[in-house]
């Protein structure tokens, strides 16, 4: 039985054992035990863990992949606990760069909604204006008006993520100028660049982009990096920093720095 030396974090070994399982379609308790270090119990445990949240299916000596459901889009609540260690820091990384007086656009999703958390938390903030298509975003920000004003962009509801998305929700970002956006995603990889699961909320992202005129954001935690997802937002060119989090593949990292993209690692 192998001894547990330094082991990764619990919930960041999950994900990259889960990443296995989908490369895979089948793992072995013993070859998890080999690659990470940990015994078979742990081994066990995890793979235990990651079939209650139905990302995977246990079978005798290991675990299979459950087939496309794992491509589904989750709602945002089933998504909302996924790495929420690392979405915390990320959140909170990404809300010290806002200072005051500036104009802000966050982006809809989990990993900004913890930016939103840690941004009602800051009381040294003033006159900070949040625009959001996010029906969750605004409620998070609720406790915190003022100092901060908050806008909504209206639009059509998307059901299970709380996002709206046109027809009527691009007006409102045709028509402003925002210091920094801050974008989230499922997927970034050095070719395909940001990528996202849904088209609608693709739309809405890169109207966001355009309407910003000083620093663009991509939040990520580490499962999104090397992901390549059905609509294009932008390439990575169009993107000014990374925030992600200790999960992200370092080969990853590697490629998108070489194309030029700048990256805060969190928590690592």
């Amino acid at each position: 039985m192998p001894n547990e030396i330094e082991p990764l974090p619990a919930e960041v070994r999950r994900e990259r054992i889960l990443a296995l399982v989908l490369e895979r379609e089948f793992v072995r308790v013993a070859d998890l035990s080999t690659a990470f270090g940990i015994s078979g119990v742990t081994a066990r445990a995890d793979l235990d863990a990651l079939e209650e949240r139905n990302l995977l299916r246990r079978v005798r000596g290991g675990a299979v992949a459950v087939g496309n459901r794992l491509r589904e889009e989750p709602s945002f609540e089933e998504a909302l606990s996924a790495s929420a260690i690392e979405k915390t820091l990320i959140g909170a990384a990404a809300a010290a760069l806002v200072g005051d007086g500036q104009s802000i656009a966050l982006d809809v999703g989990t990993t900004t909604t913890f930016i939103a958390r840690a941004l009602a938390a800051r009381t040294d903030l003033s006159e900070v204006v949040v625009f959001t298509n996010g029906l969750n975003i605004a409620l998070e920000l609720e406790g915190a008006i003022p100092p901060l004003t908050v806008v909504l962009t209206g639009g059509t509801l998307r059901r299970l993520q709380h996002s709206l998305v046109d027809p009527l929700a691009h007006h409102m970002f045709d028509r402003i100028n925002t210091c920094t956006v801050f974008l989230g995603c499922n997927g970034v990889h050095p070719e395909a660049g940001i990528t996202n699961i849904n088209l609608p909320e693709a739309e809405m992202k890169q109207r966001m982009l355009r309407a910003t005129t000083a620093q663009r954001v991509v939040v990520a935690d580490g499962s999104k990096i090397g992901q390549i997802h059905l609509a294009a937002v932008a390439p990575i060119s169009a993107v000014d920093l990374l925030i992600t989090g200790p999960s992200a593949d370092p080969r990853m990292l590697a490629a998108l720095r070489e194309r030029g993209l700048r990256i805060e690692t969190v928590g690592s």
